[in-house]
């Protein structure tokens, strides 16, 4: 049985030969050649909506503006080319709630600067003067009556003037819609268009639907309707490609319409991704250069926005952990740049908007899946191209290079799991043509431009947790402002003057607004803290103007809080854990136009209640052992002052 070990001669030389003759064999050559056509570049975005930017901004520096470099400045990180952000309503938009500029109708005559959206566009534009910016409701406050109203189009209209009165920025584009539920065109023609050509803002051009379904069947509604195809200069949707399970290959039966890529009118990725850029996976960075790619060979999409451009609230909220980098420790300056920053690279470095896709150098590696792809764009002035190319398997590309196009050393990147963004040695141009073998799920640039940079800033501080114990008087902030590390879920919770002088916190939301999806959120309430704060005693001054106050811990559920020390104005107290009553009682002689001091003690599987130093309730109760604290309140004006958590003392614990 020996020569089945021992093939014959002529196959064993067949054997040696066969894999030589694959790797030298010439592979499909890839022609960038201007006369293929192809449609106009728009850019690469972000959308900063749903409160995940909150807590950037609390960021010191030197930090606060390394991470803005990584996320804006060309030829250093992601190098966003445009930036929508939510025009905030005081209601819950994701991972949050956004302060509205106008609270009420009287602020129609002063809208006031709040949130920290309006501060991320002008940084944003400080480092990239040709940054895009957009903006998009996803709730609106009370007043505005309904969603496509008049109100609601001035609104809109006064988020544009404080963006130029107080920061000088000129938006570009207004997303015409609610996220995620459709537009009126009525509205649109009717109340949207006119008003913000009567406040100056003409040059403002309008995107819509921005939504997440009836994909593309705008077009059908401005193929009836010439006006309005005159009034829409983009059509976006959200998650062309599908949500879950986030994989390349899926059949989400999104693809944009033949009468969608005929129309001629700009197609976008309004949202897309959702993800961490933390991982390199399919579902990853990786995942991100793929369908970048899809999007634009498949569906002749020219702007792709992902959500979000970083992960900066608490672990504790939904969705952490998503983004192209992570910045969620303001109080230690600590902060990671994810390989999904590097893959943005590869496009946001190598071409700018204006520039133009070469159609017939787009297209998928191996016909049955989207795992390996490759777009081509050049720059209709100078002649320079790029070509963006992502791998399943491994294997070798050819490229040939129209005479219309410039000739010259090619400069290549690589990014790895390994290693991203990592400039290889150039190669020549030969003949007009060059070769290159590529490594298995990886994504490479080839280009003719120069430039691109691999940015740092240097060593980053080490992570730390939320400080502990933890005091907060307001003293240091200024009125209008979101205090340092309180991210809102539900209302606004915004420093404000002390009847009697000095500064405390103040819920300014007079009335439930206009919601995006069903309210999931119990009522306004405000985050802050360490995810495993256990033992500890919570305390806050507060003073009701109507319904009732809390202070919280062991925060679990965004509708349902955790621990609750409930107060309201006629002076009855409830000790809850989330919709359960623990225990319930009544203040004698309460006054209601006095501060009172709330403290809730939880130590183990005891939790205490006192007001005014005077221990009202205490229970057993085992429902958590750990989370963040809270301050919650009903949409009054409630106030909030001289908040601290500290470790209990173990006298009082002893007694207890």
């Amino acid at each position: 049985m020996n020569h089945i070990l021992h093939p014959m001669p002529w196959l064993a030389a067949a054997m040696l030969a066969a894999p030589a003759a694959a790797a030298t064999q010439t592979p499909k050559p890839i022609r960038l050649d201007p006369a293929s056509g192809g449609r106009v570049f728009e850019g690469i975005g972000a959308v900063s909506a749903g409160a995940s930017t909150r807590l950037l901004p609390d960021y010191p520096e030197p930090q606060r503006s390394q991470i803005l470099d990584f996320l804006f400045q060309p030829g250093f990180g992601a190098g966003f080319q445009h930036l929508k952000v939510e025009i905030g309503s005081g209601e819950n938009s994701t991972c949050g709630s956004e302060p509205s500029h106008e609270v009420t109708r009287d602020e129609l005559a002063d809208p006031k600067p709040r949130g920290y959206e309006f501060w991320l566009m002008a940084e944003a534009r400080k480092r990239n003067p040709r940054i895009l910016l957009d903006c998009l409701p996803w709730a609106y406050p009370h007043w505005v009556g309904h969603r496509f109203s008049r109100d609601s189009a001035e609104w809109v209209a006064a988020f544009l003037d404080v963006a130029r009165t107080h920061y000088g920025l000129k938006l570009d584009w207004v997303s015409a819609a609610q996220n995620e539920m459709g537009t009126d065109p009525d509205w649109i023609r009717k109340e949207l268009r006119p008003t913000l050509d009567a406040h100056g803002f003409g040059p403002v051009r309008l995107q819509a639907p921005d939504d997440d379904s009836e994909y593309w069947r705008m077009f059908d509604v401005l193929e009836k309707d010439p006006e309005l195809d005159r009034l829409i200069g983009a059509v976006g949707y959200h998650y062309v490609d599908g949500r879950e399970p986030w994989e390349i290959d899926q059949k989400a039966r999104r693809d944009a319409t033949d009468k969608a890529k005929r129309s001629g009118k700009p197609l976008w990725a309004s949202e897309e991704w959702s993800q961490s850029g933390g991982r390199w996976d399919g579902r990853g960075a990786l995942y991100l250069a793929r369908l970048m790619n899809k999007l634009y060979t498949r569906d002749r999409i020219t702007k792709f926005q992902i959500w979000c451009p970083i992960d900066s609230i608490y672990d504790q909220i939904i969705w952490a952990d998503t983004g192209a980098m992570q910045a969620d420790t303001p109080w230690c300056g600590h902060y990671t740049v994810w390989p999904a920053v590097w893959v943005l690279a590869h496009t946001t470095q190598f071409a700018e908007p204006g520039w133009v896709y070469m159609d017939g150098a787009c297209g998928q590696m191996d016909e049955d899946t989207w795992r390996g792809s490759h777009v081509a764009l050049r720059d209709p002035d100078t002649g320079d191209w790029s070509v963006i190319l992502v791998t399943g398997g491994k294997r070798r590309i050819r490229l040939d290079v129209a005479p219309s196009l410039r000739a010259c050393p090619v400069h290549v990147w690589k990014s790895t799991a390994a290693a991203q963004f990592i400039e290889q040695p150039t190669l020549p141009l030969r003949d007009r043509r060059v070769e290159l073998d590529l490594e298995p799920d990886a994504v490479y640039t080839l280009s003719t431009t120069t430039g691109q940079h691999k940015g740092s800033h240097g060593p980053v501080p080490e992570r730390k947790p939320f400080p502990f114990p933890y005091a907060e008087d307001f003293e240091s902030c200024r009125p209008g402002d979101t205090p340092r590390y309180f991210a809102d879920q539900k209302g606004t919770f915004e420093v404000s003057r002390r009847p009697k002088g000095g500064l405390c916190l103040a819920q300014i939301v007079p009335e439930q607004g206009i919601l995006w999806y069903d309210n999931w959120l119990l009522k306004p309430h405000t985050l802050f803290g360490d995810t495993h704060w256990h033992d500890a005693a919570i305390e806050a001054d507060v003073l009701l103007a109507g319904g009732d106050v809390e202070i919280g811990g062991r925060y679990a559920d965004r509708d349902k809080l955790g621990y609750r020390w409930i107060l309201s104005r006629d002076g009855r107290w409830q000790l809850n854990w989330q919709y359960a009553a623990l225990a319930a009682g009544q203040v004698v002689k309460f006054n209601p136009s006095a501060w009172h001091r709330l403290r809730l003690e939880l130590k183990g599987d005891q939790i205490v209640g006192l007001v005014d130093g005077k221990p009202l309730a205490a229970v057993t109760d085992r429902s958590r052992n750990a989370g963040m604290a809270f301050l919650a309140s009903t949409y009054d004006r409630n106030l909030f002052d001289n908040v601290r958590v500290e470790p209990l003392p173990a006298a009082r614990a002893a007694r207890r």
